[in-house]
């Protein structure tokens, strides 16, 4: 897919509010209803684009057409950043987004997008499920009119794309960088110049040089991105998004007006793309990486062990800082810290011993 199919649109944040008040109302008619869905992403966006479309239909296919979503992209109605508040205020009901966003509205919504060094994939989809961890969002949305739900999941992410090396901690002071969440705080600690950007206006700044590096996600969506046009040094490992959680929030008026038919066959779909797109990534990030060396000869660099005890180290003080500024987020952090203390003990025995032990001696060529 080429990148100009799919970063378009570039609308500052601010720009799209007063477009909602001309969003056009739900059609209800027949025994029909439609649903307006904004999202972060931009249109035909790998995996996160494509998701969104692939969701909509399968709602209607699933609904019989009773339950119809209109999508409106980054852009399309309001901007990336803006649909928080779109949808918590009624103006559109249902965003496509990452609470790491929001972490303005409070600092607890950074727990249900992505924590430096926390829970995997696997082990974030175990403490929502199974660990408590939804209840607590539920809880925490709800006080903005919005009953949340997980939508995909990126899975560890990479280390980002700088136009120099980074050799030593000092390297990062006054970097430019572009990281949203709790990671982005960790850099900022560390003596980085970061900014929050939407994905629409990520390439265009580290183009330009607003920015000087970039993370986004990992090789699938930065291949389609283009990063490597621009910045050849490809940097892992990943430290800030080790389970990055996108989020689909339901304005909660909305939400209770549907009949317990149609709010199980949205919650089964939502949670069924999650996992679906999830698998996407992890087919699609290979075969990316191996495009990026090879064809486009990307300079694949590690970041020392200096640098990343460094990074832990920040990312300790800033977390316990974040849940320290608000009794919720606090509440959340314990939670949160609790379960992953028993999922690292496990995780030390089953997972990380058998990926040793196939590293070590299983060899599939």
């Amino acid at each position: 897919m080429r990148r100009r199919n799919f970063i378009t649109g570039i609308g500052g944040v601010g720009a799209g509010l007063a477009a909602a008040s001309t969003m056009p109302t739900p059609a209800i008619a027949q025994g029909t209803r439609e649903l307006r869905m904004v999202s972060t992403f931009v249109k035909n966006f790998p995996g996160l684009g494509t998701s969104a479309n692939r969701l909509v239909e399968r709602i209607r296919i699933a609904s019989d057409g009773k339950l119809r979503i209109r999508l409106y992209n980054a852009n399309e109605l309001v901007g990336p950043l803006e649909v928080f508040d779109v949808v918590s205020k009624g103006d559109a009901d249902i965003y496509f987004s990452s609470e790491y966003y929001y972490l303005g509205k409070s600092k607890a919504f950074g727990f249900f997008g992505a924590v430096p060094f926390g829970l995997t994939m696997d082990e974030y989809y175990a403490w929502l499920h199974y660990g408590g961890g939804q209840p607590l969002w539920d809880e925490l949305s709800a006080q903005f009119n919005l009953k949340p739900f997980v939508s995909s999941n990126t899975g560890v992410q990479m280390g980002g794309w700088f136009n120099r090396e980074i050799k030593t901690v000092d390297d990062f002071k006054g970097l430019k960088f572009r990281m949203p969440g709790i990671g982005g705080e960790v850099l900022r600690r560390m003596g980085a110049a970061v900014v929050t950007l939407p994905p629409p206006e990520i390439y265009q700044a580290l183009q330009s040089g607003t920015i000087d590096a970039t993370e986004w996600i990992g090789p699938w969506h930065d291949l389609a991105f283009g990063f490597y046009k621009i910045a050849k040094f490809y940097y892992w490992p990943g430290f800030h998004e080790p389970s990055s959680v996108t989020s689909y929030a339901v304005n909660m008026r909305v939400w209770n007006s549907l009949p317990k038919d149609q709010q199980e066959l949205l919650k089964m779909a939502f949670e069924s793309e999650a996992h679906l797109q999830s698998s996407e990534y992890d087919a699609g990030n290979p075969d990316a990486l191996d495009t990026l060396l090879t064809k486009h000869n990307v300079q694949l660099r590690q970041f020392s062990n200096e640098i990343v005890k460094e990074i832990a180290r920040n990312s300790a003080i800033v977390v316990n800082d974040l849940a320290n500024s608000d009794p919720y987020a606090k509440k959340v952090w314990d939670n949160y810290r609790a379960f992953a203390k028993k999922s690292v003990g496990w995780a030390k025995i089953g997972v990380q011993g058998y990926l040793n032990a196939r590293a070590e001696y299983m060899n599939f060529g």
